[in-house]
């Protein structure tokens, strides 16, 4: 089943390759999505069926763990959100061709699902590379200087990033090879060879893939990219940035984490992802405060919540259901503050406060839906994001690491502060008088995906359904291993 998860979108990438008319193009997009998520389902209801299927011999290669599992229904559901999203956005961009955009849509969720099927720390690589290669023509489609400056921005840091994730994962073989270990790729023979690796060489792959795989999250001081791509991207492919590429680089990590952890090495690594997380929040409060272009501001943001899923992890025990409910919360939430940023700039020209006011008179679904998502991405309640981090909060006061906590309040305080005073200014009051006006008017297709989103972050607020919430215990506990 894995295999047709990742063959569908290809298919749909190629019919979006051929269709000649710019105006049906996009419509390729939704069956797709619908397709991808029913498959996904199907695979989710039969945790213990095969996903590549034994006739393939690919069981060892293609499988999906439990933590896999929420990321293939969090990447599905986004694109679905964002392919009815892209229809109506790319309606008011007939003069731009969008056949690239189309097909590099489609062809980043077979990438992804194949990030998150594959259990070989070689192929998940060349995966993780392959979601770049996608995503980059998509942030240059507006085609203008400050677009490709940050295209060039995300391939060379990422490029960077990949490379010492590739270097990392090297060093994390030869950690077998120093202990006369058959050497291996494949996560189940790490995890079981776990703890014969030499410690000294499965250190230094830790803090190569931690940087390496923490570049594509975005994580401070390796975020470099992300205030430019997530700036000038349309808002469709920010939110597939925001929350695709950086959840399958997250399962990235949590799956080099739990050999570490098999392999008792759990209070070094654990430090390592305390100190990244508090940094990434602490960079994140700091860029925000003053930040006056509202879709940079967003960046940040992704900073500053890449930083608490890492923390969470670091924690450990509670935290880590928090982590991964956060991810889902967060992924959720960025797809409501980024799409309804995308209509905000498209309808004003513009995307800072001095250009940009009044918003929620002049589209007023999208700027009551942008200040709605702020508030739940600050961790307001009753929305999830306030859930998964109490959560995360309550884990770290559990082992008594009060110092910790408090710091984590802080910056979340910091943050809302910093963020509030951009958004405020954006929706309230009224459009200058002089505000520039373009043709773009809210529609069916630029709203409602935006509630949808939405609903699925107050719902996660107010209630976890039974299923999730058994997915989200289940990848929890496979990821607290123990030698």
């Amino acid at each position: 089943m894995a295999v047709v998860l990742i063959i569908v979108p290809l298919l749909g990438a190629a019919l979006a390759a051929v269709i000649r008319a710019n105006r049906w193009r996009p419509w390729v997009l939704p069956p797709i999505a619908l397709v991808h998520l029913v498959l996904t389902i199907l695979v989710l209801s039969r945790p213990d069926q095969p996903v590549a299927g034994q006739w393939l011999e690919l069981d060892q290669w293609l499988a999906l763990d439990p933590p896999g599992r929420l990321v293939l229904l969090l990447l599905s559901v986004l694109f679905l959100i964002c392919s009815f999203y892209s229809i109506g956005y790319l309606y008011y961009r007939m003069e731009l061709s969008n056949r690239i955009f189309c097909v590099g849509q489609l062809f980043f969720l077979a990438a992804t699902t194949l990030v998150v099927c594959s259990r070989h720390l070689g192929l998940m690589w060349v995966a993780m590379e392959a979601t770049t290669l996608a995503t980059a023509p998509l942030i240059y489609f507006n085609r203008t200087p400050r677009s490709i400056e940050a295209t060039w921005k995300y391939l060379l840091v990422g490029s960077v990033g990949i490379a010492l994730a590739l270097l990392g994962s090297f060093f994390l073989a030869y950690a077998a090879v120093q202990k006369g270990v058959d050497p291996s790729l494949l996560f189940d023979s790490l995890l079981r060879n776990a703890p014969l690796l030499s410690k000294p060489w499965l250190h230094a792959a830790f803090v190569l893939l931690l940087v390496g795989y923490g570049t594509k999250m975005g994580l401070a001081p390796m975020h470099t990219w992300k205030p430019d791509a997530y700036g000038e991207a349309p808002g469709a492919v920010a939110m597939l940035l925001a929350g695709g590429v950086t959840s399958c680089a997250f399962l990235a990590l949590l799956r080099v984490n739990q050999i570490c952890l098999a392999a008792g090495e759990g209070a070094y690594t654990g430090r390592l992802l305390v100190f990244m997380g508090i940094l990434s929040m602490a960079f994140a409060a700091v860029f925000m405060v003053g930040q006056r272009d509202f879709k940079r501001m967003l960046a940040y943001s992704s900073v500053e919540h890449m930083g608490i899923l890492v923390l969470g992890i670091g924690i450990g025990g509670p935290a880590i259901f928090g982590a991964l409910l956060h991810m889902i919360n967060n992924g959720l939430t960025k797809g409501v503050l980024f799409l309804s940023a995308g209509n905000i700039h498209r309808s004003f020209g513009g995307k800072t406060v001095d250009e940009v006011q009044g918003a929620m008179r002049r589209l007023p679904i999208s700027g009551t839906l942008f200040l709605l998502g702020f508030l739940a991405v600050t961790g307001s309640p009753p929305f999830g994001p306030f859930i998964s981090e109490f959560t995360i909060l309550r884990g770290a006061f559990g082992f008594g690491r009060y110092v910790v906590g408090g710091v984590f309040l802080f910056l979340l305080l910091v943050i809302f502060i910093g963020m509030g005073r951009t958004v405020l200014t954006v929706v309230q009051g009224r459009p200058a008088p002089g505000a520039r006006r373009t043709a773009y008017r809210e529609g069916w297709l630029t709203c409602l995906p935006i509630i949808v989103a939405f609903a699925l972050v107050l719902l996660l607020g107010l209630y976890i359904p039974p299923p999730l919430d058994n997915m989200l215990k289940s990848a929890a506990r496979f990821l607290e291993v123990r030698p």
